[in-house]
């Protein structure tokens, strides 16, 4: 399904099971609609099971949307006293429209809990109490984490899912890893259970390989013992004064076990200036959440607090949180406080989800879940941004039950796709207009028109206020900066090196600012292959214009480089065709 089709079909009001693979926009979809719902005073509530995901989709972790602690289910007892929390039900009361992220995490008892917190709140039997409700996410990915519901492990094997009459939106066109489709096909082949000889060998390949980066790429780990191992590691390598912080504790030893269990705060915390640091609490007011990345740039003169400098370039002095257990009535057991950190050079498949990395080092050699080893591949942009350290039998397996309903999905995906084409433009607008109406947004123009400036000024005065590094607003500063490399007549290889980036990202510059017109073709003519390879590639693109097969353009005409790959036996790689590329009308 398009992304146009989907946003139609969300802006109907209907539910939706929002999905496809690594890469497809369903992030981007959802940032969509949630700027048209509040151009029309419609205020969507964003959540995801964890930290990162939270922050990623800019939302906030379900746990604390709906107030439910560490809790995996709630009972009647404590949903009782969440009905006499005045923030609780202000918040839940006036939801309209619910958006959940990474639903593959969630669990069956939270899903539950959810729908069983928002019928009480609203006074009604509806599933979800009658929200429209949107979740967002890719089954093939990490599963949910959970003590409970051992029998049903998904959230589709549940009665609710089947009561949500979920139309289904599976986006099959891929935004991020659109410059290289070695790795788009590899990611596909795990999702279809049948990884080719092809693909193993280009990974074992990458076992040998290290990435041509000039920084240190992210480590993934399937393990927290070894996560643990390389923080340390290189937090020795750093020769700065370390500071100590132990967790101030109350309560019974059994209790606060139970805290550090059930969290990651620590009881002894090492830290040095220049070490990489994750905070793991969320503290709005302050700026960070559970998953900000940072790196510590000094202590605070007194209270020996450490600072941390965040990606946006915003200092936070990162002061003690408290981590409590408390009884269903309310009553604190134990408290421990400690600096909201650890630290992140490397990081656990499962923390990874959500996360685009320009390279990264990962070890599949200890995966134990189905899924890991595909989120942790679907993390890189290109293939060249990996590093494989090891690989075992499980690595490229995905959960048999979820390529069976995956089948299902894509099935019902076609039908509700066919469906909603079949309505007229009147019918689509006649659909879109009753949802905002019965949910009390505007259609009035002008009013849509100034909620379109605000939102646009909030925008823009957010980013202006915490130097946002994002790729919308860095996109143009950086292929500028790669075309005055091309300016001076670097070579590929030199350009690479002093962009820190990928070839296949290079690539992916020069077809944009040739498509842009900021670059002409003529002034690549210094990095044009010998005419025999050009000669040849253009032979094959031309016998695949000829044959016009469906399945070797994307949906907006263009040729994949697959097909290319495979007529030339695999001879050429995919960086040479798409230099080749550049040269070909």
């Amino acid at each position: 399904m398009k992304q146009s089709t989907a946003l139609g079909i969300l802006k109907s009001g209907r539910n939706v099971f929002l999905t496809g693979s690594a890469g497809t926009g369903k992030t981007f979809l959802i940032n969509e609609y949630t700027n048209y719902l509040k151009e029309r005073k419609i205020k969507p509530a964003i959540v995801a099971p964890t930290g990162i995901a939270a922050s990623h989709i800019g939302g906030v972790t379900i746990h604390s949307f709906f107030s439910i602690g560490i809790r995996d289910y709630i009972d009647d007892f404590y949903l009782d006293k969440l009905m006499q929390m005045k923030s609780v039900h202000e918040r839940l009361s006036k939801l309209k429209v619910l958006i959940i992220d990474e639903v593959s995490m969630v669990s069956p008892g939270v899903f539950e809990s959810m729908d069983k917190i928002l019928r009480a709140i609203k006074f009604t039997d509806k599933p979800f109490g009658g929200v429209q409700l949107i979740l967002s996410g890719d089954f093939f990915q990490l599963p949910p984490v959970s003590k409970e519901w051992k029998e049903i492990r998904f959230i589709w094997q549940t009665e609710l899912w089947n009561k949500l009459d979920l139309k289904v939106a599976y986006l099959e066109e891929k935004f991020r890893q659109d410059e290289d489709d070695m790795l788009v096909n590899i990611l596909d082949e795990i999702r279809s259970g049948d990884v080719s000889q092809q693909s193993w060998e280009i990974l074992e390949k990458k076992m040998t390989e290290k990435t041509k980066l000039k920084f240190n790429p992210t480590k993934l780990y399937t393990h927290n013992m070894d996560v643990d191992r390389i923080n340390l590691k290189e937090l020795d390598k750093i020769e700065e004064k370390s500071n100590f912080f132990e967790a101030l504790e109350k309560g019974s030893r059994q209790n606060l076990e139970k805290i550090y269990k059930s969290s990651l705060v620590q009881e002894n915390l090492e830290l040095k200036k220049g070490a990489v640091v994750i905070f793991i609490k969320n503290n709005y007011e302050k700026g960070y959440i559970n998953g900000t990345l940072g790196v510590v740039v000094d202590f605070e003169e007194g209270t020996k607090y450490p600072i941390v400098e965040i990606s946006s370039g915003r200092k936070i002095i990162a002061e003690r949180e408290d981590w409590s257990k408390e009884t269903d009535s309310g009553k604190v057991q134990a408290t421990v406080k400690q600096i909201p950190l650890r630290l992140a050079w490397a990081i656990t498949v499962h923390k990874s989800q959500g996360m685009t990395l320009d390279a990264a080092e990962i070890d599949l050699s200890k995966t134990f879940e189905h899924g890991q080893g595909y989120v942790a591949l679907s993390r890189i942009k290109s293939i060249d941004g990996l590093s494989l350290s090891g690989m075992n039998n499980v690595a490229l397996s995905v959960d048999e039950q979820v390529l069976s309903v995956d089948r299902k999905f894509k099935t019902h995906s076609n039908f509700v796709e066919e469906k909603f084409l079949g309505f007229s433009d009147e019918e689509k607008q006649k659909m879109f207009d009753l949802f905002i109406t019965v949910n009390r947004g505007t259609l009035d123009k002008n009013e849509i028109d100034e909620e379109k400036k605000l939102i646009e000024k909030e925008e823009r005065q957010k980013n202006e206020a915490i130097g946002s590094s994002s790729e919308k607003i860095n996109s143009i500063s950086t292929y500028q900066t790669t075309k005055e490399l091309i300016d001076k007549r670097f070579n590929l290889e030199k350009i690479i090196e002093e962009r820190g980036l990928t070839k296949a990202t290079i690539l992916n510059h020069l077809e944009k600012l040739i498509k842009s017109e900021l670059l002409k073709k003529d002034d690549l003519e210094y990095l044009k292959p010998d005419d025999e390879l050009i000669e040849t590639v253009k032979e094959v693109v031309d016998e695949i214009n000829s044959d016009k097969k469906e399945e070797n353009f994307t949906e907006d005409g263009k040729i994949k480089l697959t097909p290319i790959f495979k007529m030339l036996d695999g001879e050429v790689d995919f960086e040479e065709i798409r230099l080749a590329l550049l040269f070909i009308d």
